[in-house]
């Protein structure tokens, strides 16, 4: 049966300081840029119905150094839009605003955790549409994959802040028993294993 691949972009610099980057479009680092490489070797043998990725360029970049060919951006899958503390670290923000939880609280001037869950059930449907026909693959952010992740499974967007997600890293979704899946998570770099249809 078909899957949902997700693929978070490779590292730039403010993620690798843990900076909260949504709108501002940071380039790959150099490791970035060898971390999305390596993806290649994590997607060995599979081909893709339909790759759709995030408008920014950290994403696309990450794509075709991965060699995908991307066939349609998708405004939906842009990083959780953090508002007045994009270029901020939680421990920053944490600062003048104790106890604060990206997962459950959001962001002034930015996206809920509702807001973003809606635009990534969107990608979701849209991908499902396609796996008819094939492989789905989503280039995007780690925030963003994390809550497509949740939403897949039924979990509330808050439930995206339970899935670790690392740069340059391959996930799948898909069914067991017709029940959506988490069937892979997290796995990346290039001395992982390729990611095989075989989950056993």
């Amino acid at each position: 049966m078909a899957e949902i691949v997700l693929i978070r972009h490779g590292e730039t610099e403010w993620s690798a300081s843990h900076r909260h980057t949504s709108y501002t479009d940071i380039p790959l680092t150099t490791d970035g840029e060898r971390q999305a490489r390596a993806v290649r070797e994590q997607l060995a043998g599979r081909g893709f119905a339909a790759v759709l990725s995030s408008p920014r360029a950290r994403a696309l970049r990450t794509a075709e150094l991965a060699g995908l060919a991307v066939t349609s951006v998708d405004d939906n899958l842009v990083e959780w839009n953090y508002g007045a503390y994009e270029g901020r670290t939680t421990a920053e923000i944490q600062v003048e605003r104790p106890g604060w939880n990206l997962w459950t609280d959001g962001c002034p001037d930015g996206e809920s955790p509702d807001q973003v869950g809606g635009r990534l059930d969107r990608v979701l449907a849209r991908a499902a549409a396609l796996l008819p026909e094939g492989d789905v693959a989503l280039v995007a952010h780690g925030h963003s994959l994390r809550v497509a992740g949740a939403r897949w499974i039924g979990l509330p967007a808050s439930g995206g802040g339970l899935l670790r997600l690392d740069t340059a890293t391959v996930s799948a979704l898909g069914h067991e028993h017709d029940r959506p899946v988490i069937l892979r998570w997290n796995t990346g770099g290039a001395a992982s294993p390729p990611i095989s249809r075989d989950p056993g």
